[in-house]
């Protein structure tokens, strides 16, 4: 599959969210000149009521000052509405996007693959609608106000500006006083939770031996560290917020003393100096708004930047042209690897080939390499030089909702989801009650399945922890063979089965090479060698010795003087 090349694909997904935003500055228009309602009701009632002493005139006034409050209400919840749609948008677009970038680089082991791009993601979600966005838009707005204060009275107006660059410097000096700390804080908050979800997913360990002193100790040292840190930010964020604040009085105050004594000098009308405090302090209430949620603006940016490097680093795959169904053809040429990012070699050279419905196990000593070559064969991890091949095409490259349904792969560490027993035998697909039952069979899971009370339906928790290891090990086992797909990895297949699974094991290998399937099967035990053809010794990233299991097994008994390497030679 080819990659698409994109500049920035979170800042595209934004450039969708224009027509949302327009739409909320032109309500966000409106709102701030109705906002403006109580100046103006305040002005009639000393021009008009006072002068003339009509109730009409004031019912009339009051009456239409609370329609324009309403109508002000409407129009806030409204605006808050579209961006809140603008929100789920932004989720419709880049869910999925994110969704697929996590598992990538958790497949190649890089801490970015992580809960934390979801939250990130929710972080940004929640920011569009919320009131510190909202007074983003509406901080270009208070310049409508600050021109109806320069047409009251020019001194008025050049006060005001002061004012607005008083809360901006403020607004600069918090960012900078805030960032630092701030991220620090974010960045340990990270590491506690991630440490904290280890301790949990270990707690039976933890429990057992007496190990929840130690372990509640360093965590509580990164939670002390981050909630110090976090104290510094909250610290310097409320001192700029109350510095904010008070600025926003005083201007409020200033600007009636000054209008007060411009209207002595017959300057100004008599209210005006009123109206004009009121609107000095419209002028500057997105900036306190903003400087006020802080935290929550700088939350937001992190969790962009963090979601852009993580979309650019694993960029939107296009799909190829389609491919027919395997047949089952291996082929593995000159295959060097290891883990993704990593500079270690694990495999160095390997070099082998089955034949459509064929088996091969693999053995070795621990750290050999058997388990990343079981990633490489199924396209999970890349090599970094040489090709897995399966009828010719790079297995890596090929797309895996196209190729998945062909291929079983059971992980050396046994990888269940919350869900019942059909669902996760059907590889969660829509589950076809002959095929889930035909795969449990072929495991020797249906004795123990019909004993249950939902039978097949059965929940079995969170990684299937209301399973044992032998019934876990065999309900992946019937998911890696659900449907005889063409060609099957199993890696340590029998590590928790006991002799019953064992046999179990055997027959549904011998049964997968009866239908034409691929087998390669990694192992320490041989007793499932009496269902496979050839064997590969796989050690230190080298291929030792391969050939039939007779050959080998003959090779390895043979005294050292004696042996000699077998080739690797081709099957059928």
């Amino acid at each position: 599959m080819k990659q698409v090349k994109e500049k920035s694909p979170l800042r595209e997904a934004f450039s969708a969210l224009t027509p949302f935003i327009k739409r909320t500055f032109y309500f966000s228009l409106v709102v701030n000149v109705l906002v403006l309602a109580p100046s103006a009701y305040m002005m009639q009632v000393y021009d008009r009521v006072v002068n003339s002493r009509s109730h009409t005139t004031l019912l009339m006034l009051t009456i239409l000052v609370v329609g324009i409050y309403l109508l002000l209400e409407a129009l806030e919840w409204v605006r808050r509405q579209v961006m809140h749609d603008a929100g789920m948008e932004l989720d419709k677009v880049l869910r999925g996007r994110v969704f697929s970038a996590i598992l990538t680089a958790r497949i190649q082991n890089i801490p970015s693959g992580g809960a934390q791009a979801l939250r990130d993601l929710k972080a940004l979600r929640e920011f569009l609608p919320s009131l510190a966005f909202l007074a983003i838009i509406d901080t270009p707005l208070a310049l409508l106000v600050l021109v109806i204060i320069f047409l009251m009275a020019p001194p008025l107006g050049w006060f005001a500006v002061v004012g607005a660059l008083v809360q901006f410097l403020i607004g600069v000096i918090n960012e900078r006083r805030v960032r630092e700390p701030y991220l620090a804080a974010n960045r340990s908050a990270i590491s506690a939770q991630t440490y904290a979800d280890g301790v949990i997913r270990n707690a039976q360990v933890i429990e057992s031996m007496g190990m929840l002193g130690h372990i509640h100790s360093r965590w509580m040292d990164r939670q002390q560290e981050f909630l110090l840190q976090q104290a510094e930010a909250s610290d310097h964020a409320g001192t700029n917020a109350a510095l904010s604040k008070l600025v926003q009085s005083l201007l409020a105050s200033l600007l009636l003393g000054m209008g007060c004594w411009l209207t002595l000098k017959g300057e100004l009308h008599g209210s005006g100096m009123i109206v004009a405090s009121i609107l000095g302090g419209r002028v500057l209430a997105p900036l306190v708004q903003i400087i006020g949620s802080w935290r929550q603006v700088e939350g937001a940016l992190e969790s962009f930047k963090r979601l852009e490097v993580l979309l650019k680093e694993f960029p939107l795959q296009e799909k190829g042209m389609a491919l027919p169904a395997p047949a089952g053809l291996l082929s593995v040429e000159a295959l060097v690897a290891g883990a993704p990012r990593s500079p270690v070699q694990i495999l160095k050279g390997v070099t082998f080939r089955v034949a459509p419905g064929g088996s091969l196990a693999i053995v070795g000593p621990s750290a050999s390499g058997k388990t990343t070559l079981a990633r490489l064969l199924v396209g999970v991890w890349p090599a970094t030089q040489g090709k897995v091949r399966l009828d010719g095409n790079d297995i890596y490259q090929w797309d895996k909702e196209e190729l998945g349904q062909h291929i079983g792969y059971l992980p050396q560490n046994v990888e269940l989801f919350e869900g019942t027993i059909a669902e996760n035998v059907a590889r969660f697909g829509e589950p076809v009650d002959e095929k889930v039952r035909e795969a449990c069979r072929m495991v020797g899971l249906d004795g123990f399945i019909e004993q249950l009370p939902k039978r097949y339906d059965t929940e079995i928790g969170d990684d299937g922890s209301f399973l044992s290891g032998g019934e876990r090990q065999r309900v992946a086992l019937a998911r890696a063979v659900y449907d005889m797909p063409k060609f099957v990895v199993l890696d340590e297949p029998n590590a928790s089965l006991d002799e019953a699974g064992d046999v179990a094991l055997l027959n549904a290998v011998k049964l997968l090479r009866a239908k034409g399937t691929t087998v390669i099967v990694i192992t320490h035990r041989l007793n499932i060698l009496g269902a496979i053809e050839h064997m590969l010794v796989l050690v230190d990233g080298q291929v030792q010795r391969f050939g039939t299991c007779q050959e080998v097994m003959e090779a390895l008994q043979s005294p050292p003087a004696a042996q000699q390497p077998l080739k690797s030679k081709p099957q059928g």
